[in-house]
């Protein structure tokens, strides 16, 4: 329900309580839904009880406590709690969903939110050609699909230049590769190693990698900036490699994801501070929904990554989740002497979310997720 659905259906409340002569007063021409203030609660709240009272011949609490009778039946509507002198803060229905959704990514434990159990699906053989964007998405495969749950094995077409390695990383890579010296020279044909609780008796599901080569050298770049530039296109497309990938500014994506993780990381830092630490609950912030939405669907795109064998889903996902993290993080911290509140730690808690999933994809691709930036 968006904040236009929403003061609608106070509207019609209102309307409703004057229809059946619980209230004397002519109907308002429209109804204000903000965030709730400074003690207040929910995702919404309104005080056209206070506006109504004096014409209505009643005291605020008892307009409210009219209204939200109505309120609570209306489809949409979690709970109504009044506050105050008569504000009516209002949690909509799916709420609690999204504290569940929060609670969820913070207490994930050992099997981080959206993974699977290591050995729970089929095993896979990776096989790579011998090129430098080949060896970073067969990297960052293994890396994905493990996470779902798949042994895997990797090889290549002949053994991929050592400095890939320590530039770009092989994290994945290591301990898992077919070929004596981290390939399979010449073509030859790799035999499966079955990994630690993988499926006993079953052969491995062979997957080629072969994206679109890069037009230049990507090590320059050093080792995040260059994985981003060879993983975020589509493997049939073309990477761009340049200084773009750099830049610490708003242009780069790369710099948001890792900024928005910075500062949810910051955040919790500067709670602890102030005395107080993340609790799940309703936030009272509009404007969540989409980064409620990203959350949720971020095991959805582990899988899909996964099953279509390709990085770029989770690497764009990523920006999803920076991006609509932004408007919520100026209202985490309390303002001047403001106190510390349940709103405010919850919202902290949102935060943290937002900030283990980026983690948790930019650690997939192989790329690392600094504190500070």
């Amino acid at each position: 329900m968006t904040p236009v659905e929403l003061s609608r259906t106070v509207l019609r409340a209102v309307r409703r309580a004057v229809d059946d002569g619980e209230l004397s007063v002519a109907v308002p021409e429209r109804v204000v839904v903000a965030p709730p203030g400074p003690g207040g609660c929910g995702e919404y709240a309104t005080g056209v009880a206070l506006q109504l009272a004096r014409p209505a011949g009643r005291t605020p609490q008892h307009v409210a406590g009219v209204l939200r009778d109505r309120l609570l039946r209306a489809e949409g509507i979690g709970d109504v709690v009044i506050t105050g002198p008569g504000f009516l803060n209002i949690s909509l229905r799916g709420a609690d969903a999204s504290v569940a959704l929060v609670e969820e990514i913070l207490g994930a434990g050992d099997t981080p939110y959206g993974h699977l159990p290591a050995g729970s699906r089929e095993p896979v053989l990776l096989r790579g050609a011998a090129d430098v964007r080949a060896f970073v998405h067969l990297d960052a495969l293994a890396r994905i699909l493990r996470a779902q749950g798949h042994p895997v094995r990797v090889g290549f077409d002949a053994p991929p230049a050592s400095e890939w390695g320590v530039v770009l990383g092989d994290g994945a890579i290591e301990g898992g590769t077919e070929g004596g010296s981290g390939g399979a020279a010449g073509g030859a044909s790799l035999e499966y190693e079955q990994s630690a609780g993988g499926q006993e008796g079953r052969p491995p599901v062979p997957v080629p990698v072969r994206p679109v080569p890069a037009p230049a050298d990507p090590l320059p770049l050093g080792r995040d900036a260059a994985r981003w530039a060879l993983l975020r296109p589509a493997a049939h497309d073309r990477p761009r490699i340049g200084g773009e990938h750099l830049e610490q500014r708003e242009g780069n994506p790369l710099f948001r994801v890792r900024y928005a993780h910075a500062r949810t990381r910051a955040l919790v830092r500067n709670a602890a501070d102030l005395g107080f630490r993340p609790v799940p609950g309703p936030v009272g912030v509009s404007g969540t929904r989409p980064l409620l939405t990203a959350l949720a669907d971020h095991p959805r795109v582990l899988a899909a990554a996964a099953r279509h064998r390709a990085p770029d889903r989770l690497a764009r996902h990523l920006v999803t989740v920076a991006d609509a993290t932004q408007p919520l993080l100026p209202a985490v911290l309390p303002l001047g002497a403001e106190k510390p509140s349940a709103v405010h730690r919850a919202r902290l808690a949102l935060a943290e979310a937002a900030g283990t999933v980026l983690a948790d994809g930019l650690s997939l691709l192989g790329i690392d997720a600094p504190d500070h930036l």
